[in-house]
Parts: C-alpha cells; sequence; structure tokens
C-alpha cells in the first residue's frame, strides 16, 4: 500500500540530535518536542481500532519530529513467528524479507527477553542479520535502538528505529522516546485484540443462535433454508399452538399439506387425529356426507349410521385441502360449523357440538373470487383468521440445493443406488421455472435418476437438455390465480389416450373442411367433423395423424391452440406427435 508522507503543519526543522528544535524563529526545546509527538502519537492510536493505518501514521510522526530515517514494527504472530507489521523507508521487497524467530538477531532477543538494546554502530555488531536490508550501510554510522512492545504480562512485539550518528546525538532520548511510544502501542494492540476477541465472541453467539433458531423453528417434513421459508416457520411454531384457524396458501406443489401437519403435530392437539379432505376431488352431495355424516336412511344406500370427518376429528385437527374449489352451496353449510363449532348429521336433527382445529388450504385466489362472486364473503372471513403464504420455489431458488440433495438421498435409500449431481446438473436444476413447485422438483429428480444409468446426475440426463421437458409449456400461466389441481394432475400423470376419431358426413369430400369463423374454445367447444384422406394403393390409412395435422394447420402451429382445439391437454398433444413423427413447423 502506497503512504504519503504529510509534513505537520507548524514546519518542524529537524537538528539531527540536538538539544533545541528550531521552530520558525524560535527554539523549542527536545523534550518539548517529545511531548509534542507523544501527544500526537497518542491521539493517533486512540482515534481508531484500525492499527494497520494507525501504526504507519504513527512512524510518520516518528520521522517528521524526532528525525529516525528507518523505523519499524514488528509483531508475533499465532505460530511463533515474528514478522514485520509496519514500516517507514523500506521498499516492499524489503519488508516481504521482514521475518525472524525467537531469540534471532537483536530483533529476536529483544522480543525474547522484554528489554531494549540499543546499538551505537550497526557496522560493528555482528548480532544486527538485518534481514531486510534496509538498516546500516550508505558508509555511514547508524545506530539502531530496539524496544519491546509490552502490556503488563507479555511482549507483543519489536519496535525498532535507526538514525544517523552525529557528534550531537542523544540516543539514551531515543530510547526513551521509542519507549514510551511502544508502550501506547501495546495498548493499541491489547485494545484491538479484545475488541477483535470480543467481536469473534459475538459472531459465534450469533451463528450458534441461528443455528438454535432453525433447528427450533425447522420442520422435520419440510426442508426449507432460504429466509423466506424461515419466515413460514417462525409463523407455524407461533400459530401451532392455539386453536385459530389457520388458512396456507400457495401455488400448486409447494407443500400446503406438509406445513398443515405440521402445525398438527406441534399443537397440544398432536395425539389427537388428523384428518385430511380433499374438498375438490368429491361432489357437493359427497362431499357433505364426508364431513358431517349421515343417519341412517338418510338417503338411498345409507344402510347405517356414519360418522363425519368432523366427528371424527373431535380433540384433533381437520384439513380442509382445495378448500377454494367447493359449491357456493357447500360454502353457506360450512358457515355454522366454523362460528358455533356444531353441525347436524346429513338426515338428522340432533346438533353435535366437536371441538376441532380447522386448517385450510388453497391454491386459488379467494380475493377474485370474492369479486367474481364465486367465493363468500363471510366465508372468507371466517377462514382467514391466520394466514401463512407458502413462496413458490422460483422465488426462494436457495433451497432448490437442499431439497435436490434431501430426494437423491431418499431415492438411493429406497433403490440402493449411490447416485449424486454434479454441478453442472445444478446449474440446470437451479435455472428452470418450477411450475410445479416441489412436487415437479421431486418428480424430475426421480424420473431423471431413474433412467440415469450411470452413478451420477450429468446436466445432460435431464429431458430439457434435449428438448423433450413438455412442463416448459406450462411456463406461460399466470400464477396470481394458479391453475386448478385436476388440471395439473391430468398434464402430469394421466396416460395419453388416442385421439377422438370422428364420423365425417356424407356431404364432405376428401380435403378437411374449412372453419368459419374463430375457434370456440372451453368445456363447448366441439371439434368439426372431418373425413380421413384417401391414400394411394398400399399405403394404410392413419387417421389419427391426418387429425393433427389439420388441427396444427387449423390453429397456426400453435400447439397450445391445437390441444385446446382437439380438446386434449399439451402434453397428450406432444406425445401424439412424437408417435406419429410429426414436425412442428416454425415460423
Amino acid at each position: 500500500m502506497r503512504v504519503t508522507f504529510v509534513q505537520p503543519k507548524l514546519g518542524w526543522d529537524i537538528l539531527r540530535g540536538a538539544t533545541e528544535i528550531r521552530m520558525g524563529a524560535q527554539l523549542v526545546r527536545r523534550e518539548h518536542v517529545e511531548l509534542v509527538t507523544i501527544y500526537e502519537i497518542g491521539k493517533l492510536l486512540s482515534s481508531s481500532l484500525d492499527i494497520d493505518r494507525t501504526f504507519r501514521v504513527a512512524l510518520n510522526v516518528l520521522g517528521i519530529h524526532v528525525g529516525l530515517n528507518r523505523t519499524m514494527i514488528v509483531l508475533a504472530q499465532d505460530d511463533g513467528a515474528l514478522r514485520l507489521h509496519s514500516s517507514l523507508g523500506l521498499t516492499n521487497e524489503q519488508i516481504r524479507r521482514g521475518q525472524w524467530t525467537r531469540g534471532e538477531g537483536v530483533v529476536g532477543r529483544v522480543y525474547a527477553r522484554g528489554v531494549a538494546i540499543v546499538v551505537p554502530d550497526i557496522a560493528d555488531e555482528p548480532q544486527v542479520l538485518d534481514r531486510t536490508g534496509a538498516f546500516g550501510g550508505n558508509g555511514e554510522k547508524n545506530a539502531l535502538i530496539a524496544v519491546p512492545i509490552r502490556t503488563h504480562d507479555e511482549t507483543l512485539g519489536v519496535l525498532v528505529g535507526q538514525r544517523l550518528v552525529g557528534e550531537r546525538s542523544r540516543l539514551n532520548d531515543d530510547l526513551r522516546m521509542l519507549t514510551m511510544v511502544a508502550g501506547l502501542m501495546g495498548q493499541a494492540l491489547v485494545l484491538n485484540r479484545n475488541v477483535s476477541e470480543e467481536h469473534a465472541r459475538l459472531r459465534d453467539e450469533t451463528r450458534r443462535l441461528q443455528k438454535e433458531v432453525r433447528s427450533r423453528y425447522a420442520i422435520d417434513n419440510v426442508v426449507g433454508v432460504s429466509a423466506r421459508m424461515q419466515e413460514v416457520f417462525a409463523e407455524v411454531h407461533q400459530a401451532a399452538p392455539s386453536r385459530s384457524t389457520v388458512l396456507i396458501r400457495g401455488e400448486s406443489g409447494t407443500g400446503k399439506e406438509a406445513i398443515a401437519r405440521a402445525l398438527h403435530y406441534l399443537s397440544p392437539r398432536k395425539n389427537a387425529p388428523f384428518i385430511t379432505v380433499n374438498c375438490a376431488a368429491l361432489s357437493e352431495s359427497l362431499l357433505e356426507s364426508e364431513i358431517f355424516g349421515h343417519e341412517k336412511g338418510a338417503f338411498t344406500g345409507a344402510t347405517s349410521e356414519r360418522k363425519g370427518r368432523f366427528e371424527l376429528a373431535n380433540g384433533g385437527t381437520l384439513f380442509l385441502d382445495e378448500i377454494g374449489d367447493i359449491s357456493p352451496g357447500f360454502q353457506a353449510k360450512l358457515l355454522r360449523i366454523l362460528q358455533e363449532r356444531e353441525f347436524e348429521r346429513v338426515g338428522g336433527t340432533r346438533p353435535i357440538k366437536v371441538d376441532v382445529r380447522l386448517v385450510c388450504a388453497t391454491n386459488r385466489n379467494l380475493e377474485k373470487m370474492i369479486q367474481r362472486g364465486e367465493f363468500r364473503a363471510d366465508l372468507y372471513y371466517r377462514i382467514n383468521v391466520v394466514s401463512i403464504f407458502l413462496p413458490p420455489l422460483r422465488d426462494r431458488r436457495e433451497d432448490i440445493p437442499p431439497l435436490v440433495n434431501h430426494f437423491v438421498e431418499r431415492f438411493n435409500k429406497d433403490n440402493q443406488r449411490k447416485l449424486r449431481v454434479t454441478n453442472d446438473a445444478m446449474k440446470v436444476l437451479m435455472n428452470c421455472y418450477w411450475p410445479g413447485n416441489v412436487r415437479e422438483l421431486e418428480n424430475c429428480i426421480e424420473r431423471t435418476a431413474t433412467m440415469t444409468r450411470g452413478d451420477s446426475v450429468s446436466a445432460l440426463s435431464f429431458p430439457c437438455q434435449s428438448n423433450r421437458c413438455l412442463t416448459q409449456m406450462l411456463h406461460h400461466i399466470d400464477k396470481d390465480d394458479a391453475v386448478a389441481p385436476a388440471a395439473a394432475t391430468t398434464v402430469a400423470s394421466v396416460p395419453v389416450p388416442p385421439l377422438p376419431r370422428y364420423t365425417p358426413p356424407a356431404d364432405i369430400g376428401s380435403a378437411p373442411p374449412a372453419v368459419e369463423g374463430p375457434i370456440r374454445v372451453g368445456p363447448v367447444a366441439t371439434l368439426p367433423a372431418m373425413p380421413d384422406r384417401q391414400y394411394a394403393s398400399g399405403d394404410a390409412p392413419n387417421g389419427e395423424r391426418e387429425r393433427l395435422i389439420w388441427a396444427l394447420e387449423q390453429c397456426g402451429w400453435v400447439q397450445a391452440k391445437a390441444a385446446r382445439l382437439l380438446r386434449v391437454t399439451p402434453r397428450q398433444l406432444a406425445y401424439a406427435l412424437q408417435k406419429h413423427s410429426i414436425e412442428v413447423r416454425k415460423f
């Protein structure tokens, strides 16, 4: 580091070795100069804890006020060696050579014995090793003063100064001066060491507390190290002991059911039942019977009395998954039990009181559904007591590596494998959009690990690297109002059925009909009837391939539109295109 030496404002004129120093037109006694020097150095050392800077400036003050042409500070290291810390008048190469051992040369002896040494002539003293190559020489007589930098019970280093010896030199005064400066430097070193140790202790204590908090707020069945997941864990631990209704919100695949189970097992109800109901999987009539139960003879097939999920969860927790998908009629039936904690079975008249902690979850935007009249506001107010939001995986990418390691370890344990994920494969996973969140990541790892033949999963092992990842088509989905879980399940796991075959009307020729007007998309959309094209002799007709090509031509070769026109999912369409070796045109 380059140091700029600045002359003091008063402009001291140094008379080397003189008892008086001229300041302007006045002569100032050396004792006064020493007092000013000690004051300036003391003020410097107490102004900052950065000893690298303050020691360099202190040596600069010594050189200007006292007339030492070379000075250096040697400090003891943790390994016992003595290394040059700060210097004045030395080059970078000389500084790099400044190393001694305990008891070696004048510097080592001063450190080992804790006693100052004054060498009147460096050239006549063989104990001066001059490891740096900066002291002595130039054909002039140079004196060396080395004083220990001490505290009350130990030696921390050595302060070394050199001056040209003249007729009026007073080495005793230099020795006294350097001894006082070394005492101030020793105090600065002790203060710096104490502050550093305290800082290290506080840093270790902070890390210990953070680790303790993470372990305390960790959830066994949920992996998450990001700050947002730590906030979720803290909210779970905060809400678990109470009996307040909790609404867990997040996209499909973020782990809402795992958080619901954590709320139950961290609560005083952990020894009571945890009952789960998927509201999207049942019709309104079946859902009412499942949740409230029914009396014998309440409807056709009700041959016996049956308890509902509320009764089965008495004393425990009832988890209503996908509550945003229940019908408006059933929403009204939930209001009383959420408010009064009592209900009547289907076909019954006797009210039944239960002590149930209710936890709900949804991947829908309930606020927008209320605006559209699809969800009751009064039900929303009753279930939205404590809200816990689960962030999507793309917003907490630092959780991807621990999740990947967790899934790979579980796969290895279940399949007696020793797979590992390479760094380039981890980069691919970190850059994925993950529309299906943790569930999609888990399926991707399991699929790739199953198809990997070696012991390592590389970047080329993933289908997306060969343009075979069909979930890339889902990356455009607007997550403000997330996709219904049924649709996501259809895309992810349902096998591809054959495309529907249509019977052509008699009045249509061999060419596919033209569709007039825009293509209607939705539940009421119908695919126009179309014929199979005529094939030459010896060619087997393939109506499914022709329907695929016709749909792509009608939609400008946009696969998503063609899938809607054929009333199949994009993934089914992609499989069919691959099956029939149809190359999609790109414009």
